[in-house]
């Protein structure tokens, strides 16, 4: 996707308060989340990225024996999906739950894009959606930015203007403690699920944990790597191109890396439209 931004796009970015390559002032944090675009961006995203100041999560193990699943489980129809979610006690997560997260998206049609965060937070919890609140607004802004809006259906759009967003784990954890590898491996089946219904173009992994489940399977190798190492280049999940980038809520307390998520949305417009080398 070229960062010659189209009239439309200009006027997203203005109104979302975006002055494009500008710098930020200490402050930015703290206003109406945005979304910043630099003048101009490769084909490929510069991999190297300064530290975060936060320590990654720990990593968990993949055993990739945990991770097959029941092929004849996936496809299924989105009520169904959602009647298994919702009941579903299959790990301790579901333990204490209030709620399980999961778009309630009927009728479901085919996106392009797919957007994968990593638990729910208590917010989200309580909306039963995922992507509410401040980073909620945030991640619209940036996917409004590339003339992408989240799934709704009563908006009749054309697949690819069309973001299916969900969880890599569908509970509140019950304890502040990561998860166990066999419990976000239970929740893969579900995602399994929603990919098969959703039939996205390319898979955008916001969050630790979405890309550690995202990239066990095919690419382990990357699992010991700090998150800001693997953007900027395409990886896959069961033949889905994926594109990792930072979570809207980490964007919202380090506004200068705003720009780089900006590199990697038009990454993955690229891959939607079928312009980046696939590799």
């Amino acid at each position: 996707m070229s960062l010659d931004l189209t009239t439309l796009q200009r006027a997203m970015l203005a109104e979302m308060g975006v002055r494009v390559w500008a710098p930020q002032a200490a402050t930015d944090a703290a206003e109406t989340p945005s979304i910043q675009a630099p003048p101009s961006r490769p084909l490929v995203a510069s991999p190297t990225v300064a530290p975060t100041t936060t320590a990654p999560p720990p990593v968990i193990a993949a055993d990739k024996a945990t991770l097959d699943t029941d092929p004849a489980s996936c496809g299924s129809s989105p009520s169904a999906l959602c009647d298994a979610v919702r009941g579903c006690q299959a790990c301790a997560q579901g333990a204490g739950r209030t709620a399980a997260v999961l778009p309630a998206v009927q009728p479901l049609r085919q996106c392009d894009w797919m957007v994968v965060g990593d638990n729910p937070d208590d917010a989200q919890e309580r909306a039963r959606q995922p992507f509410v609140g401040d980073a909620g607004i945030l991640l619209d802004n940036m996917l409004r930015a590339v003339g992408v809006r989240r799934h709704d259906p009563e908006l009749d759009a054309p697949a690819a203007d069309r973001a299916y967003l969900t969880l890599v784990l569908k509970c509140r954890p019950a304890l502040p403690a990561a998860p166990q590898f066999s419990e976000l491996a239970t929740c893969a089946r579900y995602l399994c699920e929603e990919i098969s219904l959703v039939r996205p173009k390319v898979i955008i992994s916001m969050g630790r944990l979405a890309m550690q489940l995202l990239l066990s399977e095919d690419h382990p190798q990357g699992l010991t790597l700090p998150l800001g190492k693997l953007r900027g280049r395409i990886w896959h999940y069961q033949g889905v191109p994926v594109v990792v980038t930072y979570p809207p809520s980490y964007l919202l307390q380090h506004s200068p890396d705003k720009a780089r998520a900006w590199q990697d949305l038009c990454l993955a417009a690229d891959v939607v439209q079928g312009r980046s080398p696939d590799r």
